[in-house]
């Protein structure tokens, strides 16, 4: 069962909002967050990305660096750009993007629900990046970042963010990207208690992005438990700070690849070794986009393709096997361009889904690639099936937009 708790929420005055409020740490390079952060001394990316308040060029794992960050944020709360509520409340924050609004309730999750697996994970996680953010939320004894949980729908809940959200927003504004950001807070004891009671009877939450962040989240509070020879369990670094969205509001796009080769083929015969495994029609110079699950698109010597995998070929019955990304890596990269390992192959690089078809086309049509292969997306339904069956999805599956903007609330682990 899902343990959640209201917060006191550290965040911005409405007025600075816009100011403080900034793109995700991983997201951006340095060199971004510092554009980004020109000349506006407010900017959250001097607490997350502290490597711009040095010269150019200097590590962003250099200790001096992770000092930065927590005398930034000491800064901002001494000159009032961030202020801590004085009452605990969970949060609704809403995000709009091409029309269309998902809303999270933002909550103080559970670590033990993570280290004993009622937070499900579906994918696996690199030691140094969880170790970088684990140096940052220690330094800071806090969680500057959220994360972002889905959870199975639930009715009660569902009406609890349309009746606060009937309310006039805390913050309501449309960031640089176009994506549009509105937040309230909920300070209805009676609804506090309903969305606590709710979400006890949820059996599991699921990460659906920022798994790094999710682990450092839970590992630092599990080292302050260990270390605490008075440890109950109702300490504020039992919990750390994530968005939780119903799974019906949100929608995965797709994540692509691009290669650099063709392993040794012409495009003629790289054709023809698809045949074995898929029905292979010609689309012309328009772009073209999956229609379906099995089906892919390829771009390839200045013609779009319609790869429709032939039945047979993969396993519907496997929740991994079933996944376009599986058929894709096992029958075109792994057999015919002899890649094995996407995370370390270097002829192999990824594009999310945002970018669209046409940064597809400019990178084979530049001559960097010799091709380029578009997956129709995975859906919530098979996301939260790998994650149920203990499975771990293939890497660079799920790309999950708009990201949730930074800044906008800080859980502070004492």
């Amino acid at each position: 069962m899902a343990k959640i708790k209201p917060f006191k929420g550290v965040r911005p005055p409405r007025e600075m909002v816009t100011e403080v409020a900034s793109r995700p740490y991983d997201v951006l390079n340095s060199e971004e967050a510092r554009q980004e952060a020109e000349g506006n001394p407010k900017s959250l990316y001097h607490i997350i990305k502290p490597e711009i308040n040095f010269e150019p060029g200097t590590d962003e794992h250099d200790p001096k660096v992770y000092d930065s960050a927590v005398e930034n944020f000491n800064a901002f709360q001494q000159n009032g750009w961030l202020v801590q509520d004085e009452q605990e409340h969970y949060y609704i924050y809403a995000q709009t993007m091409d029309g269309r609004t998902q809303y999270g309730i933002v909550v103080a999750a559970n670590v033990d629900d993570y280290m004993s697996e009622r937070i499900k994970k579906h994918e696996l996680t690199r030691r140094d990046k969880e170790e970088d953010r684990m140096k940052h939320v220690r330094i800071n004894n806090a969680n500057i970042e959220p994360v972002f949980f889905a959870f199975p729908d639930n009715e009660v809940l569902e009406q609890a963010i349309k009746t606060v959200t009937a309310k006039t927003p805390e913050y309501d504004f449309v960031a640089p990207d176009g994506f549009g950001h509105h937040f309230w807070v909920i300070d209805d004891a009676e609804m506090i208690a309903t969305i606590t009671k709710e979400f006890a009877a949820i059996p599991y939450l699921y990460i659906a992005d920022g798994h790094h962040r999710t682990a450092a989240a839970a590992l630092v509070g599990n080292e302050k438990a260990q270390q605490n020879p008075n440890h109950t369990g109702n300490e504020e670094y039992n919990y750390f700070l994530a968005v939780c969205f119903p799974a019906s509001h949100l929608k995965i796009i797709d994540y692509n690849r691009v290669v650099k080769d063709l392993n040794g083929n012409t495009p003629e015969q790289f054709l023809a070794l698809l045949e074995n495994d898929f029905i292979v029609e010609a689309k012309g110079t328009d772009e073209y986009r999956p229609v379906a699950l099995h089906n892919f698109s390829l771009y390839l010597a200045g013609t779009w393709y319609s790869l429709t995998a032939r039945e047979g070929r993969y396993n519907d019955a496997d929740p991994i096997g079933v996944l376009d990304v599986t058929i894709s890596s096992d029958l075109i990269l792994r057999d015919i361009l002899g890649i094995t390992d996407l995370r370390s192959d270097k002829r192999i690089d990824f594009v999310g889904g945002i970018r669209g078809l046409g940064e597809l086309k400019r990178r084979v049509d530049s001559g960097e690639m010799a091709m380029a292969l578009a997956l129709y997306p995975v859906s919530m339904d098979q996301l939260m099936n790998i994650a149920d069956t203990g499975n771990i999805m293939p890497p660079k599956t799920t790309w999950f937009e708009p990201k949730l903007r930074s800044g906008l609330v800080i859980h502070k682990l004492d």
